[in-house]
């Protein structure tokens, strides 16, 4: 299948420039999937990948660099509050959402680690709008492995509005504890758009308020989900998608456990690790993408009281469902591709 690769800047409620792209199939899309990358990460590079595949499974795929983020304006990796964030996509991905080609098609959250919590934020912010998420090891509450100390936080937390900028939170290199394949790891080690210094005292400590919110209101979250975590993660803690799970009060629900595998999911880990996983969660899509199969799926989910699956079994089991905007210029279009494919012979990669 093939699909079209578009860039748009667009400004915030602060006036702030922030970088939009999208993947597109050539075909009227299945459904919609809004990305929301993980903290320090960036759309048009490093979830690549994950829009080129989603896109060549029929989907429309749309991304926004949060604001200090990749290609967007701001501070670097700095994250003033959290709400921020959630209300930026928000805009963003409704007025998308609202554009005549997409009337009435079904809209998706994606979101991996840090976007996870933006993606369960997003629902919560509007219960009714979002018809799934997918949630690839969503921070719900960071590892104590990477965790700065009780004792450090405390003293973070009374300095925090005095030098909120400052890179003074001691962390241990997330890149190393994420990326299983050392060959993609050094791919994002090389990735000028990925932030790879210490985080600024604000930003660690908004996230760590939201992780812990999060893991606070588990059973707030009524919106299907399929959440995928490796059971090796060290980043996130798996045991909190799992809280999650057996929480929530969605209705249609499931999650899965992947053995041996890192928190990069998606890309950083072998590819074949990483082509099982998308299978499953284009599979997980395509489903919820019908609408007729998701309204009577639901209605029987709704009868029998509960539609939540959870595996945990060799990765080859199948899987089982059980502000306004002002736009500085208009989307530019780089080119059309056939997926797995940029011109007559060079093989574009997926993974990354």
């Amino acid at each position: 299948m093939e699909f079209e690769y578009q860039e748009e800047y667009i400004r915030n409620s602060r006036d702030v420039q922030l970088f939009t792209c999208r993947w597109l199939p050539l075909s009227p899309p299945k459904a919609l999937v809004f990305i929301c990358h993980g903290y320090g990460m960036e759309c048009s590079s490093f979830m690549r990948g994950c829009g080129i595949k989603l896109a060549c499974a029929g989907y429309a795929v749309i991304g926004m660099d949060y604001e200090g983020h990749g290609r967007s304006k701001g501070a670097r990796c700095y994250i003033k509050k959290f709400d921020n964030i959630v209300n930026d996509c928000y805009d963003f991905f409704k007025s998308v959402s609202e554009q005549d080609e997409y009337k009435g098609k079904r809209r998706f959250l994606y979101g991996e680690s840090m976007g996870g919590a933006v993606a369960l934020l997003l629902h919560k912010k509007d219960l009714t709008f979002w018809h799934g998420a997918v949630l690839v090891a969503p921070m719900c509450k960071i590892s104590e492995k990477v965790k700065p100390h009780p004792v450090v936080i405390n003293i973070l937390t009374q300095v925090e509005e005095i030098i909120p900028k400052w890179k003074i939170v001691p962390s241990k290199d997330v890149i190393d504890s994420a990326f299983k394949d050392p060959i993609k790891r050094e791919e994002i080690r090389s990735n000028k758009l990925v932030y790879q210094e210490k985080p600024r005292l604000k930003t660690a400590l908004e996230m760590l308020r939201t992780s812990i919110s999060l893991e606070d209101s588990l059973h707030e979250v009524t919106v299907p989900f399929f959440v995928l975590h490796g059971e090796a993660d060290t980043v996130t803690d798996p045991e909190v998608s799992r809280a999650l799970y057996e929480q929530a009060s969605s209705v249609d629900k499931t999650f899965k456990l992947y053995p041996g595998m890192w928190h990069a999911l998606t890309s950083g880990e072998p590819d074949d690790n990483v082509e099982l996983v998308f299978s499953d969660i284009v599979a997980w899509l395509d489903k919820r993408s019908d609408i007729e199969y998701s309204t009577l799926h639901n209605q029987f989910l709704a009868h029998r009281g509960s539609g939540a699956h959870v595996v945990r079994s060799a990765p080859t089991t199948p899987l089982m469902n059980g502000g306004s905007k002002k736009k500085q210029q208009k989307p530019s279009v780089y080119g059309k591709y056939l997926c797995g494919w940029k011109g007559p012979r060079m093989h574009h990669h997926s993974s990354m």
